[in-house]
Formats: structure tokens, sequence, C-alpha cells
């Protein structure tokens, strides 16, 4: 009888200690858990066509550098200096640019091309300059967010001068103000990124410039 009933009493310890043990193991089991990200994943856009605020450049200063620029101005054309360093006639990769009516913001819609000239600290990498340009409104914004033309231009490293050119329309350049987006990127990368955005000049399309275009040329050289 006594030994009876102790094997009673023992099944009922070893299904306790069966419940106590399976909870434990189920506590201090590891659960997996799945990762995800907190926010999801941006497609990244073309943002040249962003509204972006940039420093201007159309007012220049003799002497005190702007962003990256020594020196950046509107002109008709330039030039080309090959006898910029040495004697005259010597051969150099790195040839001074001389703008042609430096600082002229005014022109006439049969203006095949207008060019912005710049000088730069020579550069340590290669380096990509880039121009978009937008006919504004009478409120200086932009009308349209698909750029009139774009111009890229690769500048080797040790280099100080270049320019970009804005082409005309096809059938000329329309009447009115126009804002040109300036941007600089390491080559390789997306040449018209807002976040290379570094600057915005502007300039105007009129009949006649006359007095204007005049006037714009003599700030630029002051």
């Amino acid at each position: 009888m006594n030994r009876d009933t102790g094997q009673q009493l023992r099944i009922p310890s070893l299904m306790v200690f069966g419940l106590v043990l399976s909870i434990l193991m189920a506590v201090g089991m590891p659960h997996r858990a799945e990762s995800r990200d907190l926010l999801p994943p941006k497609e990244q856009k073309d943002t040249g066509v962003d509204e972006t605020k940039g420093q201007s450049f159309d007012e220049q200063k003799r002497g005190v550098p702007q962003s990256i620029f020594i020196s950046i101005q509107m002109a008709r054309g330039y030039e080309v200096e090959w006898d910029s360093f040495g004697r005259q006639g010597w051969y150099t990769q790195d040839p001074r640019i001389k703008a042609i009516d430096p600082g002229t913001t005014v022109f006439t819609p049969s203006t095949p091309a207008i060019y912005v000239v710049f000088e730069v600290a020579p550069l340590e990498d290669p380096a990509q300059f880039g121009a978009q340009w937008f006919l504004e409104d009478e409120h200086g914004t932009i009308v349209s967010d698909a750029p009139i033309g774009r111009d890229v231009l690769e500048v080797p490293g040790h280099s100080r001068w270049g320019f970009l050119e804005l082409k005309s329309p096809p059938n000329g350049w329309p009447k009115g103000n126009y804002q040109v987006k300036l941007f600089i990127t390491p080559l390789g990368q997306q040449p018209f990124h807002a976040a290379n955005h570094v600057g915005m000049m502007r300039f105007k399309i009129v009949d006649q410039p006359g007095v204007a275009g005049a006037a714009g040329t003599q700030a630029g050289t002051q």
C-alpha cells in the first residue's frame, strides 16, 4: 500500500516538472525576428528639374571669389590665350580663356550662343561643370521644369579655366528673362543632381539691347 502510494505521488510530480521545463525552454529560446526597413527606400530622382535656390553669380567683385570660382562672367564669346605661360607661342595644356565683352547680360534673339567663362583654383581631381537654362516669367519663376538647353564641360585635374556654351534654340531665342543653373560634380556622377547645384546667373533677350546691353558690359568689367 505504501509503495503504491509513493508511485502514485511520483507521477504528478514528474508531470509538473515536465510542464515547468517546457515553459522555461519556451521563454529562454530566442525568437527569430524579421528585419525590415523603417522607411521604404526612396527612388533617386533626376533632380535637375527640381526647383533649387543657389547663389547668384551675376554681381562680380574683383578679387572676391564666389563658391569655387575665382571669377565667372557671362560673355558674347571667348578667346584662347595659348601663350598664357612662358614665352609667346609656347604650348600649354591649360590655356587661359579670355571672355569677349565680359559681363554682358542682354542679347538679341539671333544670338547664336551665350558663354559663361570662368576661372577656378587649380583642381586636384577632374570635375564636370554643367549648365541648364530656363525661361522665367515676369515674377522670376521658371516657366517650365524642362530646360531649354544643357551643356557639360569636363575639366581635367590641375586646370583653371573653362567655359560653358548656352546654344540658341533652333528658331532663335524667345524674348524674355532667363535663368542659368550651374552645377559642379565629380566625373562619373549625374551632372545635374540638385545636391550639386552651386549657383545661378540671369540674362535677357530683347529685340534691341541698346543702352542696356552696354550698361551690362560695363558693369561686368568693373
